[in-house]
Parts: structure tokens; C-alpha cells; sequence
């Protein structure tokens, strides 16, 4: 039995469905079933309510033999640390007690630099990760950079301004991945029943690109000119305060956006093994150009 927790997101979805062209039975944890798709919530066993909760936890674990953990996000947490850390807590208090196996992880590169105790989420994620492997269990962190598919927040503003703003330098070249390949990345870790230990797994997507790169990208997918622009770290933490964060998260974006400007996603060496299928120019073709043919929620402001 392998449990999915998140399983609406954009990445727990898409694990559910290379594990449905598995055999393995899945179990998921979700607040509202009604957000499964049918043919999830008619091929799942379902288990209703958070993760962050210790029944729940209790009940999904049981008979168990892998789980799936990813922190859904909460942008009015107190903290970082309770945000990752403490909703963490009752899952990793539960997972000798049953047994559990193994547990793949979604978590954030870094460890190793020299700003990841100053990086907000990425330092939350790394403590997360602490925690969970301080059970004993047998762990996988699939350590990541930024997502591609993040950019697609900003479909409105690249649509309507030709514009997409970011407090990181534009020429610095930094691994991205597609929540696609991450999806894959994880689904196989899940599904192999031979690993022990406990190790990082980085998943770096293709190949280094800069903003200015994918600027370039984006103007040629979508046929026409979009620029990319360097905001300060003041006005990214005031956009989020301004679409109902709490202080201490979004200061949490803001800590993560300033190390990731002073190459925290570079400390580790792009090998053939963590890098990952899918080019950005394919993403803004299958993703992103969707997304800016779309009505915009609410208009971005910088």
C-alpha cells in the first residue's frame, strides 16, 4: 500500500496517475474527496481530512508500506518552522508505529550552501527532512530547484504586460524542473521496493537556464515580445502580504528568493542521473501558453 498525501495538488495528482498504471494499491490522504477526479476517487482508497492531523495520519498509515510526503502550502502559518516542521510532527510520530517502509519526500536543494539556514521555505523543508529521517525510516528528499510550472503564476502578467517579475538577478543560470518530470521522479522511488537508507535525491530538470533565457523562450513560443524584470525583495514580500500571506511566510518567500539570488540551488553538480527530461521551451508550449490563452483570477501588481 502506498499512501499519497496531497493528492489534489499539482504535483500529487500527477503521481497518482503513473501509480494507477501500476498494480500497487494507493491510498489517499484529502481534505474534499470531491476534488479527486472520478477515475482517482473509483481506483483509490480514500482517507478525508489533513495530514497535519494524528488521526488522520493513523488511520491512512495503517498497513502501510510507503507514503508519499509532500506539505501542502499554508500562507497564514505563524511560522516557517510550523508550517513545515510541526505539521510534519505527527505523521513522523506514527511512522514506526506502523511499520511504514519508506517515505519520498518533496523537498527543496540547498543543503550544503552556505545561505541554507537563511533561505525561509528551503530551510523549513531541510528541517522537515530532519525530522522525518531522525524516525530511522528508510527516506528519499527529492531535492528541488524552482518549478517551471511556477512561472504560469504569472500567465496574466506575461499575457497583458509581456512582462514576469522576480527579485532574482536575470542572468543568473539556475536549475528548473517541470512538476511533470518531478511527478516521475517520485512515482519511481515509490514504487521500488529495494532501497534502504536515507539520502537527497536532486532532480535539476535539463539544463541551467536564466531568466532572461526563458524571457527569450516564452517570447518565441507565445509569438510575441516578453521581457523579464528584477523587482526588489521588498515589493515580492509585499505582494504576497497584499494577497492575504502572514508576515512570517511571506518574509519566508522573501529569505528563499534572496539565497537562491546567492546561488543556493548551485550547490550541488548536474549529473546525467539528476537531471530531468523536460525542456522549458516544451513546458511553455504544453503549459504556459494554455495558461496566457486563459481569463486572468486577479491581476498581478508590482
Amino acid at each position: 500500500m502506498i499512501v499519497i498525501t496531497a493528492p489534489t495538488g499539482n504535483i500529487g495528482r500527477q503521481v497518482i496517475q503513473h501509480l494507477l498504471m501500476s498494480s500497487a494499491p494507493i491510498r489517499v490522504i484529502v481534505r474534499d474527496p470531491s476534488q479527486l477526479a472520478e477515475d482517482v476517487r473509483d481506483s483509490v482508497e480514500v482517507v478525508k481530512g489533513s495530514h497535519g492531523d494524528p488521526g488522520v495520519v493513523n488511520e491512512a498509515f495503517s498497513g502501510a508500506d510507503a507514503v508519499f510526503w509532500l506539505v501542502p502550502p499554508d500562507p497564514k502559518a505563524v511560522s516557517v518552522k510550523a508550517a513545515y516542521v510541526d505539521f510534519t510532527r505527527p505523521a513522523a510520530a506514527v511512522l514506526k508505529e506502523h511499520h511504514i517502509k519508506r517515505v519520498v519526500s518533496i523537498t527543496a536543494l540547498g543543503r550544503g550552501s552556505p545561505v541554507a539556514d537563511q533561505a525561509g521555505f528551503v530551510t523549513g523543508s531541510m528541517a522537515m527532512d530532519d525530522l522525518i529521517a531522525s524516525t530511522g525510516v528508510a527516506f528519499r528528499g527529492l531535492a528541488m530547484p524552482s518549478f517551471m510550472d511556477n512561472i504560469a503564476r504569472q500567465a496574466a502578467a506575461i499575457r497583458d504586460q509581456g512582462k514576469f517579475f522576480l527579485p532574482i538577478s536575470g542572468g543568473l543560470k539556475l536549475p528548473s524542473v517541470a512538476t511533470r518530470d518531478i511527478a516521475a521522479v517520485a512515482a519511481r522511488w515509490l514504487l521500488d521496493e529495494s532501497w534502504t537508507g536515507q539520502s537527497e535525491v536532486p532532480v535539476l530538470g535539463p539544463k541551467d537556464i536564466s531568466f532572461n533565457d526563458m524571457a527569450e523562450i516564452i517570447s518565441d513560443v507565445l509569438g510575441k515580445a516578453v521581457s523579464y524584470q528584477q523587482i526588489s525583495l521588498d515589493a515580492y514580500k509585499a505582494r504576497f502580504v497584499q494577497f492575504g500571506m502572514s508576515n512570517a511566510m511571506a518574509q519566508g518567500m522573501m529569505d528563499m528568493a534572496w539565497a537562491k539570488d546567492q546561488g543556493l540551488d548551485l550547490a550541488v553538480s548536474r549529473t546525467p542521473d539528476n537531471s530531468t527530461q523536460t525542456s522549458f521551451r516544451q513546458w511553455c508550449e504544453d503549459t504556459l501558453k494554455p495558461a496566457c490563452s486563459a481569463e486572468p483570477i486577479f491581476p498581478i501588481r508590482h
